[in-house]
Protein backbone atom coordinates (compact mmCIF):
# COMPACT_ATOMS: atom_id res chain seq x y z
CA UNK A 1 0.00 0.00 0.00
CA UNK A 2 1.26 3.65 -0.81
CA UNK A 3 1.95 5.99 1.50
CA UNK A 4 1.55 9.57 0.24
CA UNK A 5 2.29 12.37 3.10
CA UNK A 6 2.56 16.42 2.76
CA UNK A 7 6.71 17.33 3.12
CA UNK A 8 6.99 21.25 2.75
CA UNK A 9 5.16 22.06 -0.49
CA UNK A 10 5.17 18.50 -2.02
CA UNK A 11 3.40 15.19 -1.72
CA UNK A 12 5.74 12.46 -1.06
CA UNK A 13 4.45 9.35 -2.10
CA UNK A 14 6.25 6.25 -0.83
CA UNK A 15 5.82 2.37 -1.95
CA UNK A 16 7.45 -0.39 0.28
CA UNK A 17 6.57 -4.23 -0.84
CA UNK A 18 8.14 -7.49 0.63
CA UNK A 19 10.48 -8.37 -2.28
CA UNK A 20 10.79 -5.31 -3.90
CA UNK A 21 13.09 -2.62 -4.14
CA UNK A 22 11.32 0.91 -2.89
CA UNK A 23 9.84 3.79 -4.75
CA UNK A 24 10.20 7.11 -3.54
CA UNK A 25 8.67 10.63 -5.72
CA UNK A 26 7.58 13.53 -4.90
CA UNK A 27 4.66 15.72 -6.92
CA UNK A 28 3.35 19.35 -6.74
CA UNK A 29 -0.64 18.09 -6.48
CA UNK A 30 -1.35 15.41 -4.57
CA UNK A 31 -3.83 14.28 -7.31
CA UNK A 32 -0.58 13.62 -9.15
CA UNK A 33 1.13 11.52 -6.49
CA UNK A 34 -2.10 8.90 -6.13
CA UNK A 35 -2.11 8.73 -10.00
CA UNK A 36 1.89 7.76 -9.73
CA UNK A 37 1.44 5.74 -7.05
CA UNK A 38 -1.48 3.23 -8.35
CA UNK A 39 0.37 2.93 -11.70
CA UNK A 40 3.26 1.79 -9.76
CA UNK A 41 1.27 -0.53 -7.98
CA UNK A 42 0.04 -2.52 -10.84
CA UNK A 43 2.88 -2.80 -12.07
CA UNK A 44 4.02 -4.32 -9.25
CA UNK A 45 0.92 -6.37 -8.97
CA UNK A 46 2.17 -7.56 -13.29
CA UNK A 47 5.45 -8.54 -11.85
CA UNK A 48 7.30 -5.34 -12.56
CA UNK A 49 6.40 -5.30 -15.77
CA UNK A 50 4.99 -2.06 -17.51
CA UNK A 51 1.24 -1.40 -17.75
CA UNK A 52 0.40 -1.15 -21.49
CA UNK A 53 -1.82 1.06 -21.56
CA UNK A 54 -2.45 0.95 -25.52
CA UNK A 55 -5.81 -1.28 -24.76
CA UNK A 56 -7.99 1.70 -23.14
CA UNK A 57 -6.63 3.42 -26.42
CA UNK A 58 -7.76 1.45 -28.85
CA UNK A 59 -11.20 0.37 -27.07
CA UNK A 60 -14.48 2.63 -27.09
CA UNK A 61 -16.29 3.46 -23.84
CA UNK A 62 -19.49 1.73 -26.14
CA UNK A 63 -17.06 -1.28 -26.11
CA UNK A 64 -16.80 -1.70 -22.67
CA UNK A 65 -20.38 -1.34 -21.78
CA UNK A 66 -21.45 -3.47 -24.32
CA UNK A 67 -19.08 -6.18 -23.28
CA UNK A 68 -20.58 -5.27 -19.78
CA UNK A 69 -24.16 -5.93 -21.16
CA UNK A 70 -23.63 -9.46 -22.33
CA UNK A 71 -21.15 -10.89 -19.71
CA UNK A 72 -22.88 -9.31 -16.59
CA UNK A 73 -25.95 -8.05 -17.06
CA UNK A 74 -26.83 -10.74 -18.78
CA UNK A 75 -27.13 -12.78 -15.55
CA UNK A 76 -28.72 -10.02 -13.73
CA UNK A 77 -32.79 -9.68 -12.53
CA UNK A 78 -32.84 -6.18 -13.58
CA UNK A 79 -31.23 -7.31 -17.23
CA UNK A 80 -34.44 -6.50 -19.16
CA UNK A 81 -33.87 -2.49 -17.32
CA UNK A 82 -30.07 -2.15 -17.66
CA UNK A 83 -29.60 -3.53 -21.64
CA UNK A 84 -32.60 -1.06 -22.63
CA UNK A 85 -30.51 1.96 -20.76
CA UNK A 86 -27.51 0.31 -21.89
CA UNK A 87 -28.74 0.02 -25.46
CA UNK A 88 -29.62 3.54 -25.15
CA UNK A 89 -26.06 4.97 -23.82
CA UNK A 90 -23.76 3.72 -26.73
CA UNK A 91 -25.91 5.72 -29.49
CA UNK A 92 -24.56 9.06 -27.14
CA UNK A 93 -21.97 10.82 -28.65
CA UNK A 94 -19.64 10.10 -25.53
CA UNK A 95 -19.66 6.63 -26.55
CA UNK A 96 -17.30 6.89 -28.86
CA UNK A 97 -14.70 7.99 -26.76
CA UNK A 98 -11.75 5.49 -26.23
CA UNK A 99 -11.27 4.62 -22.33
CA UNK A 100 -8.22 6.55 -21.97
CA UNK A 101 -10.07 9.89 -22.75
CA UNK A 102 -12.82 9.37 -20.38
CA UNK A 103 -13.00 11.18 -17.40
CA UNK A 104 -15.30 12.22 -14.54
CA UNK A 105 -16.42 15.35 -16.45
CA UNK A 106 -17.16 13.29 -19.22
CA UNK A 107 -20.46 12.25 -16.80
CA UNK A 108 -20.83 14.76 -14.82
CA UNK A 109 -21.73 16.00 -18.41
CA UNK A 110 -23.95 13.57 -18.90
CA UNK A 111 -25.25 13.60 -16.00
CA UNK A 112 -26.62 17.20 -16.06
CA UNK A 113 -27.41 16.67 -19.52
CA UNK A 114 -30.36 13.98 -18.51
CA UNK A 115 -31.37 15.71 -15.68
CA UNK A 116 -32.73 18.37 -18.27
CA UNK A 117 -35.27 15.19 -19.45
CA UNK A 118 -35.76 12.08 -16.23
CA UNK A 119 -35.96 12.66 -12.86
CA UNK A 120 -32.14 12.86 -10.47
CA UNK A 121 -33.64 8.97 -9.05
CA UNK A 122 -33.19 7.97 -12.83
CA UNK A 123 -30.09 9.57 -13.18
CA UNK A 124 -28.58 7.55 -10.13
CA UNK A 125 -30.16 4.48 -11.44
CA UNK A 126 -27.76 4.93 -14.81
CA UNK A 127 -24.40 5.97 -13.21
CA UNK A 128 -24.45 3.24 -10.52
CA UNK A 129 -24.66 0.99 -13.73
CA UNK A 130 -21.90 2.26 -15.82
CA UNK A 131 -19.15 2.92 -12.42
CA UNK A 132 -20.06 -0.92 -11.59
CA UNK A 133 -19.17 -1.67 -15.81
CA UNK A 134 -16.01 0.06 -14.92
CA UNK A 135 -15.20 -0.97 -11.43
CA UNK A 136 -15.53 -4.68 -13.18
CA UNK A 137 -13.33 -3.53 -16.00
CA UNK A 138 -11.09 -2.90 -13.45
CA UNK A 139 -11.40 -5.61 -10.77
CA UNK A 140 -11.97 -8.38 -13.47
CA UNK A 141 -10.98 -7.76 -16.69
CA UNK A 142 -7.95 -5.83 -15.74
CA UNK A 143 -7.80 -2.97 -17.99
CA UNK A 144 -5.26 -0.47 -17.26
CA UNK A 145 -7.50 2.01 -15.89
CA UNK A 146 -6.08 4.36 -13.12
CA UNK A 147 -9.13 5.38 -11.80
CA UNK A 148 -12.94 4.73 -12.27
CA UNK A 149 -14.40 7.49 -13.51
CA UNK A 150 -17.73 7.71 -11.75
CA UNK A 151 -16.45 7.86 -8.22
CA UNK A 152 -15.57 11.34 -8.41
CA UNK A 153 -19.20 12.05 -10.10
CA UNK A 154 -21.35 13.58 -7.49
CA UNK A 155 -25.04 12.13 -7.78
CA UNK A 156 -27.75 14.23 -7.99
CA UNK A 157 -30.20 14.57 -4.80
CA UNK A 158 -32.95 12.49 -4.95
CA UNK A 159 -36.04 14.52 -3.75
CA UNK A 160 -39.06 12.60 -5.28
CA UNK A 161 -39.86 10.73 -2.58
CA UNK A 162 -43.64 10.04 -2.24
CA UNK A 163 -46.13 10.07 0.73
CA UNK A 164 -49.59 8.64 -1.53
CA UNK A 165 -51.78 7.30 0.17
CA UNK A 166 -55.27 5.94 -0.81
CA UNK A 167 -57.92 8.53 -0.42
CA UNK A 168 -61.27 7.44 0.90
CA UNK A 169 -63.35 5.17 -1.19
CA UNK A 170 -60.02 4.36 -4.22
CA UNK A 171 -59.74 1.15 -2.62
CA UNK A 172 -63.61 0.10 -3.16
CA UNK A 173 -63.32 1.97 -6.52
CA UNK A 174 -60.56 -0.32 -7.56
CA UNK A 175 -62.25 -3.64 -6.38
CA UNK A 176 -65.54 -2.74 -7.98
CA UNK A 177 -63.93 -1.85 -11.28
CA UNK A 178 -62.36 -5.28 -11.17
CA UNK A 179 -65.14 -7.44 -10.38
CA UNK A 180 -67.65 -5.78 -13.00
CA UNK A 181 -65.01 -6.91 -15.35
CA UNK A 182 -64.06 -9.84 -14.25
CA UNK A 183 -60.68 -8.98 -13.59
CA UNK A 184 -59.80 -11.84 -10.88
CA UNK A 185 -55.88 -11.89 -10.91
CA UNK A 186 -55.46 -8.00 -11.19
CA UNK A 187 -58.17 -8.03 -8.11
CA UNK A 188 -56.15 -10.19 -5.72
CA UNK A 189 -53.22 -8.93 -6.48
CA UNK A 190 -54.30 -5.38 -5.55
CA UNK A 191 -55.63 -7.19 -1.97
CA UNK A 192 -52.55 -8.89 -1.72
CA UNK A 193 -49.91 -5.38 -1.96
CA UNK A 194 -52.73 -3.66 0.26
CA UNK A 195 -52.62 -6.87 3.09
CA UNK A 196 -48.64 -7.82 2.67
CA UNK A 197 -46.64 -4.60 1.57
CA UNK A 198 -45.01 -6.99 -1.15
CA UNK A 199 -43.39 -5.34 -4.08
CA UNK A 200 -45.24 -5.24 -7.63
CA UNK A 201 -42.27 -8.16 -8.59
CA UNK A 202 -42.56 -10.24 -5.76
CA UNK A 203 -46.29 -10.81 -6.01
CA UNK A 204 -45.96 -11.84 -9.53
CA UNK A 205 -43.49 -14.82 -8.63
CA UNK A 206 -45.66 -15.30 -5.88
CA UNK A 207 -46.69 -19.62 -6.15
CA UNK A 208 -49.04 -21.54 -3.48
CA UNK A 209 -45.86 -23.63 -2.85
CA UNK A 210 -43.96 -21.03 -0.62
CA UNK A 211 -46.89 -20.70 1.30
CA UNK A 212 -47.54 -22.61 4.57
CA UNK A 213 -51.30 -22.92 5.70
CA UNK A 214 -50.25 -24.31 9.57
CA UNK A 215 -48.32 -20.90 10.34
CA UNK A 216 -49.91 -18.58 7.93
CA UNK A 217 -46.59 -17.45 6.54
CA UNK A 218 -45.42 -17.35 3.53
CA UNK A 219 -41.51 -17.80 1.79
CA UNK A 220 -40.41 -14.87 -0.35
CA UNK A 221 -37.35 -16.57 -1.70
CA UNK A 222 -36.50 -13.50 -4.42
CA UNK A 223 -36.54 -10.02 -3.55
CA UNK A 224 -34.96 -6.18 -4.01
CA UNK A 225 -32.47 -6.86 -1.56
CA UNK A 226 -30.99 -9.96 -2.42
CA UNK A 227 -32.05 -10.79 1.03
CA UNK A 228 -35.16 -13.90 1.77
CA UNK A 229 -37.59 -13.32 4.09
CA UNK A 230 -40.63 -14.98 5.58
CA UNK A 231 -43.69 -13.34 6.14
CA UNK A 232 -46.87 -13.61 8.28
CA UNK A 233 -50.20 -13.16 6.15
CA UNK A 234 -53.43 -12.06 7.13
CA UNK A 235 -56.31 -14.46 6.74
CA UNK A 236 -57.41 -12.44 3.59
CA UNK A 237 -54.07 -12.94 2.41
CA UNK A 238 -53.67 -16.36 3.17
CA UNK A 239 -57.32 -17.41 1.73
CA UNK A 240 -56.28 -16.11 -1.50
CA UNK A 241 -52.96 -17.92 -1.50
CA UNK A 242 -54.61 -21.09 -0.19
CA UNK A 243 -57.27 -20.58 -3.34
CA UNK A 244 -54.40 -20.46 -5.95
CA UNK A 245 -53.31 -24.16 -7.74
CA UNK A 246 -50.18 -25.41 -6.14
CA UNK A 247 -47.94 -23.88 -9.39
CA UNK A 248 -50.47 -21.45 -10.43
CA UNK A 249 -48.97 -17.77 -9.81
CA UNK A 250 -51.29 -15.22 -8.66
CA UNK A 251 -51.66 -13.34 -11.85
CA UNK A 252 -51.33 -15.48 -15.44
CA UNK A 253 -50.00 -12.54 -17.43
CA UNK A 254 -46.89 -11.44 -17.91
CA UNK A 255 -45.67 -8.29 -16.21
CA UNK A 256 -45.70 -6.35 -19.35
CA UNK A 257 -49.16 -7.18 -19.50
CA UNK A 258 -50.16 -6.59 -15.36
CA UNK A 259 -49.04 -2.93 -15.91
CA UNK A 260 -50.86 -2.43 -19.10
CA UNK A 261 -54.41 -3.67 -17.01
CA UNK A 262 -53.28 -1.29 -14.11
CA UNK A 263 -52.44 2.04 -16.44
CA UNK A 264 -56.28 1.01 -17.45
CA UNK A 265 -57.88 0.68 -14.11
CA UNK A 266 -56.16 3.90 -13.11
CA UNK A 267 -57.70 5.72 -16.60
CA UNK A 268 -61.02 4.13 -16.40
CA UNK A 269 -61.52 4.69 -12.43
CA UNK A 270 -60.30 8.31 -12.53
CA UNK A 271 -57.86 7.39 -9.80
CA UNK A 272 -55.58 10.34 -9.45
CA UNK A 273 -52.07 10.59 -9.13
CA UNK A 274 -51.91 6.24 -7.88
CA UNK A 275 -48.79 4.22 -8.25
CA UNK A 276 -49.11 0.43 -7.91
CA UNK A 277 -45.29 0.98 -5.41
CA UNK A 278 -48.16 3.26 -3.52
CA UNK A 279 -50.30 0.06 -2.09
CA UNK A 280 -46.52 -0.99 -0.60
CA UNK A 281 -46.79 2.45 0.86
CA UNK A 282 -50.37 2.24 1.92
CA UNK A 283 -49.73 -0.96 3.26
CA UNK A 284 -46.79 -0.14 5.74
CA UNK A 285 -48.43 2.60 7.16
CA UNK A 286 -51.50 0.52 7.91
CA UNK A 287 -49.11 -1.93 9.64
CA UNK A 288 -48.19 0.87 12.04
CA UNK A 289 -51.41 2.00 12.54
CA UNK A 290 -52.30 -0.80 13.68
CA UNK A 291 -49.78 -0.76 16.79
CA UNK A 292 -46.97 -3.28 14.37
CA UNK A 293 -43.63 -2.37 16.38
CA UNK A 294 -40.85 -0.98 13.71
CA UNK A 295 -39.25 -4.28 14.27
CA UNK A 296 -42.45 -6.31 13.04
CA UNK A 297 -42.92 -4.17 9.88
CA UNK A 298 -39.54 -4.83 9.45
CA UNK A 299 -40.15 -8.46 9.26
CA UNK A 300 -42.80 -7.72 7.07
CA UNK A 301 -41.96 -5.46 4.25
CA UNK A 302 -38.22 -6.65 4.27
CA UNK A 303 -36.40 -3.48 5.71
CA UNK A 304 -33.39 -3.97 7.00
CA UNK A 305 -32.21 -0.41 7.93
CA UNK A 306 -35.30 0.53 10.14
CA UNK A 307 -33.94 3.90 9.09
CA UNK A 308 -36.10 3.96 5.93
CA UNK A 309 -39.16 3.12 7.13
CA UNK A 310 -39.12 6.51 7.33
CA UNK A 311 -39.92 7.02 3.91
CA UNK A 312 -42.90 4.61 3.97
CA UNK A 313 -44.68 6.26 7.23
CA UNK A 314 -47.02 8.48 7.38
CA UNK A 315 -49.39 8.78 10.46
CA UNK A 316 -51.85 10.51 10.33
CA UNK A 317 -51.48 13.20 13.45
CA UNK A 318 -55.12 13.01 14.19
CA UNK A 319 -55.18 9.59 14.78
CA UNK A 320 -51.77 9.83 16.98
CA UNK A 321 -53.52 12.65 18.85
CA UNK A 322 -55.94 10.49 20.16
CA UNK A 323 -53.77 8.39 21.75
CA UNK A 324 -52.04 10.69 23.77
CA UNK A 325 -53.82 11.94 27.29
Amino acid sequence: MASIRKLSNKWQVQIRRKGHQSFTKSFTYRKDAETWARIKERELDNGGVKVNRSEIRTTSLADLLLKYRDTIVSRKRSRRIETYLINAFIKHKFASLSLSAVSPRTFAYYRDERLKVVKPASVCRELAIYRHAFQVAIDEWHYPIDENPLLKVKKPKVMDSRNRRLELGELDTMMDYCKERQLPDLLNVIIMAVKTGMRRAELLRLTKEHFNPETRTLYIPITKSGYPRTIPLTLKAAAIIDSLGLHQGIYSKSTEGFMSAWQRLIKRTGIIDLRFHDLRHEAISRFFEMGLSVPEVALISGHRDYRMLQRYTHLKPEEVALKLL
